[in-house]
């Protein structure tokens, strides 16, 4: 196995996240709330980047640390690798193989007896499954996966495992299957967001159009329908995840047509807030940039404000980028090709939207 020490995530998320920026279509805010707004959009920009978990927190019965048993002799067993688990570091392959003997115990914490998605062992999550059983089986995709958990947890086994039983639960209760069979209304939610083209390393890009509907009230009059839209995009760009080659997705959003000044509801404040604890707590990782286009010159002099107190990390995943063509293209085409890239943002594609 390698123990390259490169990472398999680049220095830096929704993050959107996916988030990514997390309201695709998040209306501005009154002058006078204008703290506010940046605490928000401070917020968003970090929304790919899970919250470290708090030093002092007291155990319980469900999140009390678990001793980790010794693993069984696998000097026999060639572990599953691809491109990517070959930049794993040392220390990663030993969190990872202290992680893999939680899995059963995680499987059982994570779903009930009569759980309608309980399928003997076999975790299914962005289209890879994990044997818990006998992970190795699974693959060298599933590796990456779980990798994912522990990265976000600073390799800490304890933390990333009380994460992967939380992202079960909730993805059971959420029920992604129902979300991504839901037909969307396209009058309001079909110019918010696409998926078009991949960066040139494989990553798919993701496109958040802010001021693409006016109607704020039809975004997020009902906020959960607005959850569900915003998730079954997020799971659609990781389909075009291999987890082989490429791990994490590229995000754009487009903050043209959008008064920082305008009026927030509450509807579309309680929608920001859900979406961003979303992926926050149960897509890690998954981001590798996220691009603020167009973004108006006020938002922009906030964020170099604010741009000491936020992570290196997160810094390095984010880039805030004026508006105009010139200016879009010069900041995207080192990463996308132009033939990948809309026209609207100095490439060469003319994709339908």
């Amino acid at each position: 196995m390698s123990t390259d020490p490169k990472t398999a995530d680049p220095a830096p998320a929704a993050s959107e996240p996916a988030v990514f920026s997390v309201a695709v279509a998040s209306p501005p805010v009154e002058a006078a709330e204008l703290k506010p707004v940046l605490e928000r959009e401070q917020t968003s920009l970090i929304a790919s980047e899970p919250p470290a978990p708090s030093p002092a927190t007291t155990p319980t019965a469900e999140t009390a640390p678990v001793p980790t048993p010794v693993e069984k002799d696998t000097a026999d067993v060639v572990e599953p690798e691809n491109a990517l688990t070959k930049q794993f570091t040392e220390a990663e392959w030993k969190a990872l193989k202290d992680f893999r003997v939680q899995l059963p115990d995680i499987y059982k914490q994570a779903y009930a007896e009569d759980s309608p998605t309980k399928t003997d062992g076999v975790i299914h999550l962005w289209g890879v499954d994990i044997d818990t059983q006998n992970p190795l089986a699974s693959g060298a995709r599933a590796s990456v996966v779980l990798m994912k958990f522990l990265r976000a947890r600073n390799l800490s086994v304890t933390d990333a495992r009380t994460m992967m039983v939380a992202t079960l639960r909730w993805r059971e209760s959420f029920d992604i299957a129902a979300v991504m069979q839901e037909e969307y209304p396209q009058d309001v939610f079909g110019k918010l967001g696409h998926i078009y083209g991949k960066d040139k390393d494989g990553r798919p890009v993701t496109y958040n159009l802010y001021g693409a509907n006016k109607d704020t009230k039809a975004v997020f009059g009902d906020v959960q329908r607005f959850l569900r839209w915003r998730v079954a995009l997020m799971e659609k760009s990781l389909e075009l995840v291999d987890f082989e080659t490429v791990d994490q997705t590229v995000q754009v959003h487009d903050y043209a047509g959008v008064s920082i000044f305008a009026g927030r509801d509450a509807n579309a404040k309680n929608a920001a807030a859900e979406t961003t604890s979303v992926f926050s707590n149960h897509y890690p990782e998954l981001l590798y940039k996220k691009f603020f286009v167009n973004a108006p010159s006020l938002l922009s002099w906030m964020f170099w404000l604010f741009k000491p107190l936020l992570p290196a990390k997160t810094l390095a995943k984010m880039t805030v980028v004026g508006s105009g063509e010139d200016v879009v293209s010069q900041a995207l085409l080192p990463l996308i090709e132009s033939k990948e890239l809309p026209r609207r943002y100095g490439g060469g594609a003319e994709p339908a939207w």
